[in-house]
């Protein structure tokens, strides 16, 4: 363990303690190295490492302050990550998506609000019509978003969105090919009329439809596509 990330351990054990609570300002710089008996080179790289992962938050001109420590925020640490790996990774990345978002579709169909049925539709009708691929990738991600976020758990939603995210990418060579993007308009269109009926069952095979067909075109190499190059 480098002395960094030494450092960085000292500061989360103090986190953890509850010696910085939530919201609690860091002691100015000299005071808290010697308090963790840290050099100060240490300790400043400790909190860009640790504002870097949204559990520090710097205040110009106020000093360094712990976050409220939500999680939906830290989780966004994740998304660098999530969107650079590729081939092993990249399939499990997809593997967790397919276990989580069947089942937030599922809680999503007794929660949604007519104005939620309303825009899922708009969005739908919308990329029916859309003429570019970027246009149809944003309409789809609006589409996931919607549903994601009517659960009203804001870690499930942060979550997914990187999940989703991640497969932009994906998607924009899918977008390519003409069938591909007409399968994913029915299988939306699928997920759509279950939420209608309030369905959550069939909601909820019709999510795994979907996120499985994503899985299994990245599976299969389509195209002269690499996992690698994929992602």
């Amino acid at each position: 363990m480098t002395v960094t990330d030494q450092a960085i351990e000292k500061i989360k054990e103090m986190i953890v303690s509850g010696a910085l609570p939530p919201g609690a300002r860091l002691p100015n710089e000299a005071d808290l190295a010697d308090q963790l008996g840290l050099s100060r080179n240490s300790l400043r790289e400790a909190v860009r490492a640790l504002t870097a992962m949204r559990i520090l938050v710097p205040r110009q001109g106020d000093g360094t302050y712990v976050s409220g420590l939500e999680p939906h925020l830290l989780l966004e640490a994740m998304a660098f990550a999530a969107d650079v790996s590729h081939g092993r990774t990249a399939r499990q990345l997809l593997q967790v998506r397919r276990l989580l978002e069947p089942q937030a579709t599922a809680l999503a169909a007794g929660l949604l609000t007519d104005e939620h049925l309303r825009t899922l539709r708009a969005a739908l009708d919308r990329s029916a019509a859309a003429a570019g691929i970027e246009e149809f990738i944003e309409l789809d991600i609006d589409f996931h978003r919607t549903i994601a976020d009517a659960v009203g758990n804001p870690v499930l939603s942060t979550l997914l969105g990187i999940l989703s995210t991640h497969t932009q990418r994906l998607r924009i060579v899918r977008g390519t090919h003409t069938t591909a993007r007409e399968q994913a308009h029915r299988e939306h269109e699928a997920i759509w009329l279950a939420l209608v009926n309030r369905d959550a069952v069939l909601a909820a095979s019709a999510s795994t439809v979907h996120v499985a067909a994503v899985e299994d075109w990245l599976a299969a190499g389509t195209g002269s596509l690499d996992l690698g190059t994929v992602f």
